[in-house]
């Protein structure tokens, strides 16, 4: 390319040096509505190329004779003739005018670099507030994260972790879990060395204790009965359990502690303890109305039903009874000890020891070694019974003999007569009548001998729904499925 300069006038003055043949560009000023050369494109300047900034430019007109609308600085790029063409082209067209004037490149350029500095200073500054905003927001969502844990474990009335000196646990984990591993120390001193004032209740498998660290800072501690192997054998299947199914009507496990042969578990506060020891207790079931009883009976049902549809596989408890049930302050209920719970729906009959009263095992049990889905049913149904009754799984008779609950409610339950008169006298007043027939229904349902007749869990909670006032729960919301796979 022929790259030789040549001056290049126009209206009677120097204007630019010009390359010949080359893309470059001509800066001049022209006036409003001014008539352009043909040949000529009519591109508005977006930025001149500076020492360190490329050439932007946008094509306003590349027409063969364009007018200019009120630009007053202008960028003319030569497409089809050499540029001394133009100027005679030009130079014919207004002789003279005083509207056409050189603008000098070095002020020219001085403007530009100026105009491109403040430009870039302004992107940048737009970029670094871009950033503080996404940091800030960031941080704030971890705050955020951390600030919902911490009113999830006051909710649950939790802190234990948090006002423990960190060197005082570390960590066990199981499958797809883990759990904190406290110190003895820890838990001996929570607990004022297990004294018999902070005893809150009794399960099967271990005595419950009200752990205190402050005002505001407390847990439930379950230590184990020592029963040699079978209590190290179900410590550690609750662990894996409980640090891997999360649901509302499922105990939360914080944390577990091994001392020698004794074995401890942390459960979340549940202020009102087991379901056996309000129903049978020193208080005789007067705390539990009508609806909260029902209440208490969806909320058991709900978790049953989330262990059974929702996990994968599904869970069976295979030891559920009223001392396995806590319940928290507004009496919500929670299921607990997972010692014995398992995936499989047939195990061998000495898999399962059984723990407390038999009054709550279903009948295949005996008859075939087996526990499964409807064995929980069935054990849900004599929770149900006690519920409405008040009355024990089991009740001696004689010194050598008992009765079960089941066989002496039977023949009641189908009787409307003789119903109303076997129900827990501390709800007589305040239960629906109505309502009882329902109940007594579906706890019959449950109780049947041969686990085809019995109900599933699900079919169970959908009875009991419309029962419960929707502010204690009474609602068709199923179980949150997040969290389903305890494997």
């Amino acid at each position: 390319m022929d790259r030789s300069i040549f001056p290049l006038s126009f209206a009677g003055e120097q204007l630019l040096w010009w390359t010949r043949g080359s893309r470059s560009s001509l800066s001049i000023c022209l006036e409003r509505d001014m008539k352009v050369p043909r040949g000529l494109s009519i591109l508005p300047i977006w930025a001149m190329r500076a020492s360190l900034f490329p050439v932007i430019i946008v094509l306003f007109n590349s027409k063969v004779e364009a007018t200019v609308f009120g630009f007053s600085r202008l960028v003319i790029r030569s497409q089809v003739a050499p540029i001394s063409q133009f100027s005679a082209e030009m130079e014919a067209q207004s002789p003279g005018t005083p509207g056409v004037r050189i603008v000098h490149h070095e002020d020219l350029n001085k403007k530009i670099l100026i105009a491109l500095v403040v430009a870039s200073t302004f992107l940048v500054g737009i970029l670094v507030i871009i950033l503080l905003f996404w940091v800030y927001r960031h941080k704030n969502s971890k705050n955020f994260d951390k600030k919902s844990t911490a009113n999830s474990d006051v909710a649950r009335g939790h802190q234990f972790s948090s006002v423990t000196d960190k060197s005082s646990h570390s960590a066990i984990t199981g499958k797809k879990g883990s759990v904190a591993a406290f110190e003895y120390q820890v838990l001996e001193v929570a607990t004022n060395n297990f004294q018999d004032s902070n005893l809150l209740g009794e399960s099967d498998s271990g005595r419950l204790y009200t752990a205190y660290i402050n005002e505001k800072s407390f847990a439930i501690i379950k230590k184990l009965y020592a029963d040699g192997q079978d209590t190290e054998r179900q410590f550690e299947v609750e662990i894996n359990w409980l640090s891997r199914i999360h649901h509302q009507n499922v105990i939360s496990l914080l944390g577990c502690c091994a001392h020698g042969e004794m074995k401890f578990l942390v459960y979340e506060m549940m202020q009102n303890g087991t379901l056996e020891t309000q129903l049978h207790g020193p208080s005789n079931g007067l705390a539990l109305t009508w609806q909260i009883r029902m209440k208490i009976a969806v909320d058991i049902a709900r978790g049953l039903e989330f262990l059974h549809e929702h996990c994968i596989p599904p869970v069976l408890h295979r030891n559920l009874k009223s001392s396995s049930i806590l319940l928290d302050a507004n009496f919500n209920a929670k299921i607990s000890d997972f010692g014995l719970a398992a995936t499989s729906g047939t195990q061998p009959r000495n898999d399962v020891k059984i723990i407390g009263t038999m009054g709550n095992l279903a009948p295949e049990y005996f008859l075939e070694g087996k526990l499964t889905d409807k064995s929980d049913v069935y054990s849900f149904g004599i929770i149900l019974l006690e519920l409405l009754m008040g009355r024990n799984p089991a009740e001696k008779i004689s010194t050598a003999q008992s009765q079960s609950l089941v066989t002496w409610a039977t023949p009641q339950l189908t009787d409307r007569s003789k119903l109303p008169n076997i129900v827990d006298p501390a709800i007589k007043d305040s239960m629906d009548q109505k309502h009882l027939y329902q109940v007594a229904a579906v706890a019959v349902l449950c109780i049947q001998p041969e686990p085809s007749y019995r109900p599933l869990i699900t079919d169970v909670l959908h009875s009991l729904i419309p029962l419960v006032p929707a502010e204690l729960g009474g609602s068709l919301r199923v179980s949150e499925p997040a969290n389903r796979s305890p494997t």
